[in-house]
């Protein structure tokens, strides 16, 4: 039996259907639509209404996806871009530790999503009850190729793409991104 693997994809999923729904609902005191709108055109995600909802969606399905153990990798292909995105546009330039607002969460999460492609949801997951585990290094690798791939072309995009908003205003979800006070690692840079 595979408790380990279930508690590690309960939490992990769990953590990032939270920060999803803080986008794209504003729950669990989450900044909602317009305020993370406003932090992706800090960031230089634009348009920041399409780069909020692309972010809030990629972290609720991802995240739904990897706790119940279904489409593993492409659940960690998801979360890995969204880490990887977080760790470019907000934590790289504060160096490794979180108590610094550094890219050390990021980079855990990263690991941790990249070693269940690999080792596979376990016995209890909706992929192994559907007879469609996928695992391996070549399923972890490829996981960690598209998540970092899919971040990197999506900023690309989102650098040149025109804003669909006024310039960020004063708004604590656009001020916590720019000075990297944001203490949610997850909810940044996606």
């Amino acid at each position: 039996m595979s408790v380990g693997r279930l508690v590690t994809r309960t939490v992990i999923g769990g953590l990032f259907i939270g920060h999803g729904t803080q986008k794209l609902f504003g729950w669990f005191d989450g900044p909602g639509p317009a305020g993370t709108a406003a932090m992706m055109e800090s960031l230089d995600m634009r348009p920041g209404k399409v780069h909020a909802l692309l972010g809030g969606i990629t972290e609720t399905v991802g995240g739904s996806l990897l706790a119940a153990g279904l489409a593993t990798p492409l659940a960690s292909a998801a979360l890995t871009g969204v880490m990887t995105t977080a760790i470019k546009k907000v934590h790289l330039p504060h160096g490794p530790w979180a108590a610094n607002g550094g890219w050390e969460y990021n980079a855990v999460m990263i690991g941790a999503v990249t070693a269940l492609a690999e080792t596979g949801p376990g016995d209890l997951s909706l992929d192994h009850l559907l007879g469609i585990e996928r695992s391996g290094p070549a399923w972890a690798l490829a996981a960690l190729a598209a998540g970092v791939g899919t971040a990197a072309l999506t900023m690309a995009v989102g650098s040149r793409g025109r804003s669909s908003l006024p310039p960020a205003t004063d708004t604590s979800a656009a001020k916590a991104a720019q000075d990297g006070t944001a203490g949610d690692p997850a909810s940044a840079g996606t």
